[in-house]
């Protein structure tokens, strides 16, 4: 009987560490992606809703700190630099904090993404940027807080934060314009060395070494600086052409670019090739 008492015991103790409740969140998470020109823009935050309560200037008081949300602090994730009202912002992830008043809000991207709600310290020095949003009234009511993105553009949107009757719009602008130059401009050009050498190494290993030594000698001659794991892929590609001449010299090459790196494992496949090749 003792036994039997132990072993349901043991039962309910485990039952009740892993068995959670999982009922709907007051303050759902939700979780945003917008591609602003080339640029990818992230936001996750916790939407709370009105029922029936007044929002901004009661649970929202005017010009207080808020955590722009429910829950942990809300977050933004840039991927590439962008300018937030014509200031500049790095890329990165930021958490975003507001001060909401009836003209305008200040709206602060803050280092420190890691709060749960507001920081308990507040420390100046995680402020990446400062703006101030334009504050419109709607005419009918937003039941939940949202935040999303519109009027998009070849290299710029605006972001809003929308509750109650309030909108609050901030300006983003994209590097989609020097990007997209800096792309047509390395097509316009052509391959580049990188692109030859991988495609050396894979005529290379299916057997097409013509292909392949052409390839190569055009990433060797497109590097600023000689590289020895390039030279090493052309020495073994002559070597496969029978210019045996040329892969000796290739590999001579990397070498001695390898012993003054101290790529020990590089200098170990010359020399073996070397001596494989007859090399003096």
């Amino acid at each position: 009987m003792k036994k039997i008492v132990l072993f349901l015991s043991a039962i309910a103790v485990s039952f009740g560490i892993e068995a959670q409740v999982k009922a709907p969140q007051p303050s759902p998470l939700a979780k945003v992606h917008q591609v602003i020109g080339l640029t990818d823009v992230s936001v996750e935050y916790s939407r709370p809703s009105m029922k029936g309560r007044t929002i901004f200037g009661n649970l929202v008081p005017y010009d207080k700190l808020w955590r722009t949300g429910a829950n942990r602090n809300t977050m933004i994730t840039f991927g590439d630099d962008v300018k937030i009202n014509g200031k500049e912002l790095k890329k990165g992830s930021y958490a975003i904090f507001t001060k909401p008043s009836k003209d305008s809000w200040e709206v602060i991207f803050y280092t420190d993404t890691n709060n749960g709600g507001t920081p308990r310290e507040w420390d100046d020095s995680k402020v990446a940027l400062k703006a101030t949003a334009k504050v419109k009234a709607t005419s009918s009511d937003t039941e939940t807080f949202t935040i999303a993105f519109s009027n998009l553009k070849m290299d710029g949107a605006t972001m809003y934060f929308k509750w109650e009757k309030t909108k609050a719009i901030l300006d983003i602008e994209t590097p989609a314009k020097s990007q997209t130059l800096a792309s047509i401009e390395k097509t316009m050009a052509g391959p580049s060395h990188g692109d030859h050498f991988q495609a050396a190494v894979f005529y290379k290993n299916i057997g097409e070494f013509a292909k392949a030594k052409e390839h190569i000698d055009k990433a060797v001659a497109g590097r600023k600086e000689p590289a020895f794991w390039y030279l090493r892929q052309q020495s073994l590609i002559y070597a496969k052409t029978g210019d045996k001449a040329g892969a000796i010299k290739a590999a001579k090459t990397s070498l001695e670019l390898a012993e003054k790196a101290g790529n020990a494992d590089y200098v170990k496949m010359n020399k073996d090739s070397l001596a494989e090749w007859g090399a003096k």
